[in-house]
C-alpha cells in the first residue's frame, strides 16, 4: 500500500468511526431502543460526513451520491415490500389462530428428560413459524427458563438452550427480517438464500441437539405444570384445531415449489385471513369492535384489516400469554424499514466516495484464496456486531464490503449472503453492548456473559462456515459451474 492509498484509507475509517462512536451512544442512552430513530439519524449523519470529505478531498460531484443512493433504494425496494408482508403474515397467522396452534401442540411434546433438547427445538419451531426470535424467547423463552429452574438447569444453560433455538428458526426462516435483508441485499433470491444456508446451519443445528441432548440427559425433572397452564389459556382464547395447520402446509408447499417470496407471503396471508373468518370470528369480532361498529360483517372486515396492517393486543388473562399473541402487523415493521433506507444511504454513500474499496484494501491479502475469503468475511461480520452494536447493521456493512470482493473472485453472491447469516446473523446475542445482547439478557434475566458459552447454534455457525469453506462443499465459481 503506498501513501496515497494509506491516506485514502485513514480518511475512510473516519465516517465508520464516527458511526461507532455514534452508535455506542445510542445504545448507552437509549438501549435497545435505539433501533427506533436514534441508529437511523446515527447513519444519516455518518452518511453527511462521508459526503462532505469525499466532496472536499476527491472532489466527488454531488450526483454521484444521489445516483447512488436511487440505486441502492431501488436495490432493495423488493426487501421493503417483503418486510411489510412478514408484518401483515405475522398478524393474520396469530389472528387466525396458526401460531397460537402450532404452539399449543409444541407445547405437549416437553419431556423432563429431554428438557434442553426439546426447549431448543420448541423454540426453533416457534421461531421458524413467527420468524422472530426476539418474541420467541419474549415468550416461550421466558416460559421455559422457569421450568428449567423448577427442574435443576442452570438459568445460563436453559438460556443457551432457549437463543440456539431461537436463532436457528430466525435464521432459516422466510419470514425473518434479518434473513431478507442478507438475501435483498445481495441480490439472491430469499428461498435459494434458504437452501444454501442450509449446507452449515444444518450440521451446526444437529451437533448442538445432540450435546443439548447429553446435558440434559444428565439431569432429572418433574412434569412442566407451567406449560400445561399456557396450553390450557390459548386452547380457552383460540378454536385450536389440526386444521388450523393447513395454513403454514400450504405456504411450505409453495416454498418447495420456489414460487417467488412475495407471492407466497401475500397468499399465506391472504389464506390466514380467510381462516380467520372461519376459526376465530369472535377474535375479529373484538378486534374490529374496538375500532368501528355497525353491522357483523363490517365488524368482521374491519377486524381482517387490522390483524393485516395493525398492532394487535389481545387480552387473555396470562400477562406471558397477552406477549405470546401480540402482533406486529405492517405498522411494526416500518422501524426496520427506516434502517434499512437510512443504512442504505449510508453504503451507497461510502460505496459513492469510494471509501468502501479504500476500506476493503485493508483486508485483501486476506481474500486471495476461499478459505481466506470466507474467514475474512465471517470475522468481519462477526467483528461489526461488536463494534455497531447491531446485527442489521453488521448484516448490511459487511455484504456492502465484501461484494464487489466476490463478484471479482469468481464466487457465487450466495456464498456471501450465507457467510454474512453465518456470522452477522447468529453472533449478535453474545455481546452484552449489542442491541440483542442486551434484550436477551433483559427478558431473560440471565447476564450475556453467563449465557454466551451455552449459546451453542450461535457459536459453532461460524466456525461451521469456515470448515465448510476448507473442504469446499458446495461452493463453485459460476465458470466452474457452467
Amino acid at each position: 500500500m503506498n501513501k496515497s492509498e494509506l491516506k485514502r484509507t485513514l480518511l475512510a475509517l473516519v465516517p465508520l468511526g464516527v458511526l461507532v462512536v455514534l452508535l455506542a451512544l445510542d445504545i448507552t442512552i437509549f438501549g435497545s431502543d435505539s433501533i427506533l430513530g436514534a441508529s437511523q439519524v446515527s447513519l444519516l449523519v455518518a452518511a453527511g460526513i462521508c459526503v462532505a470529505l469525499s466532496i472536499w478531498r476527491h472532489k466527488t460531484p454531488w450526483t454521484a451520491f444521489e445516483e447512488a443512493i436511487g440505486l441502492k433504494i431501488k436495490e432493495v425496494a423488493p426487501a421493503i415490500l417483503i418486510l411489510l408482508l412478514i408484518g401483515a403474515i405475522s398478524g393474520t397467522w396469530m389472528a387466525s389462530g396458526v401460531v397460537p396452534a402450532f404452539i399449543y401442540y409444541g407445547l405437549k411434546i416437553i419431556s423432563p428428560k429431554v428438557f434442553l433438547l426439546t426447549a431448543c427445538v420448541l423454540c426453533s419451531l416457534v421461531s421458524l413459524m413467527t420468524g422472530s426470535s426476539w418474541t420467541t424467547i419474549a415468550t416461550v423463552g421466558v416460559a421455559l427458563l422457569g421450568i428449567g429452574r423448577a427442574e435443576g438447569f442452570s438459568d445460563a444453560m436453559t438460556a443457551g438452550a432457549i437463543i440456539s433455538g431461537a436463532y436457528f428458526g430466525d435464521k432459516i426462516s422466510p419470514l425473518s427480517d434479518t434473513t431478507v435483508m442478507a438475501s435483498s441485499i445481495n441480490k439472491v433470491p430469499l428461498f435459494t438464500h434458504i437452501q444454501y444456508m442450509l449446507k452449515t446451519t444444518i450440521p451446526s443445528f444437529v451437533i448442538t441437539l445432540v450435546v443439548f441432548t447429553v446435558m440434559g440427559f444428565s439431569h432429572g425433572g418433574a412434569p412442566a405444570g407451567q406449560m400445561e397452564v399456557y396450553s390450557q389459556v390459548l386452547a380457552t382464547r383460540f378454536h385450536i384445531t389440526p386444521w388450523l395447520l393447513v395454513i403454514p402446509a400450504i405456504t411450505v408447499f409453495m416454498i418447495w415449489r420456489r414460487l417467488p417470496a412475495i407471492m407466497v407471503l401475500a397468499l399465506s396471508t391472504l389464506l390466514a385471513a380467510v381462516g380467520s373468518l372461519f376459526f376465530q370470528p369472535e377474535i375479529l369480532r373484538e378486534v374490529g369492535s374496538a375500532v368501528t361498529c355497525g353491522s357483523s360483517a363490517r365488524i368482521l372486515f374491519t377486524g381482517v384489516v387490522e390483524t393485516i396492517y395493525n398492532s394487535v393486543f389481545l387480552e387473555t388473562g396470562n400477562p406471558e400469554v397477552n406477549q405470546l399473541v401480540a402482533s406486529r402487523g405492517m405498522l411494526g415493521m416500518l422501524n426496520t424499514v427506516y434502517l434499512i433506507v437510512c443504512a442504505m444511504c449510508f453504503g451507497a454513500c461510502m460505496q459513492a466516495s469510494g471509501m468502501i474499496t479504500d476500506l476493503a484494501r485493508l483486508l485483501m491479502p486476506l481474500t486471495r484464496t476461499r478459505t481466506g475469503l470466507v474467514t475474512s468475511t465471517v470475522v468481519t461480520g462477526t467483528a461489526l456486531n461488536g463494534i455497531v452494536s447491531d446485527q442489521y447493521l453488521a448484516i448490511i456493512l459487511t455484504s456492502n464490503l465484501y461484494g464487489n470482493t466476490y463478484d471479482r473472485e469468481g464466487y457465487e453472491r450466495r456464498l456471501l449472503s450465507r457467510s454474512v447469516e453465518d456470522s452477522a446473523t447468529v453472533t449478535s446475542p453474545l455481546f452484552p453492548w449489542s442491541s440483542c445482547g442486551m434484550t436477551q439478557a433483559t427478558i431473560l434475566s440471565v447476564p450475556t456473559l453467563a449465557y454466551a458459552p451455552f449459546c451453542l447454534f450461535n457459536l459453532i455457525s461460524p466456525l461451521m462456515s469456515i470448515l465448510v469453506a476448507i473442504i469446499g462443499w458446495k461452493i463453485v465459481k459460476p465458470d466452474e459451474k457452467a
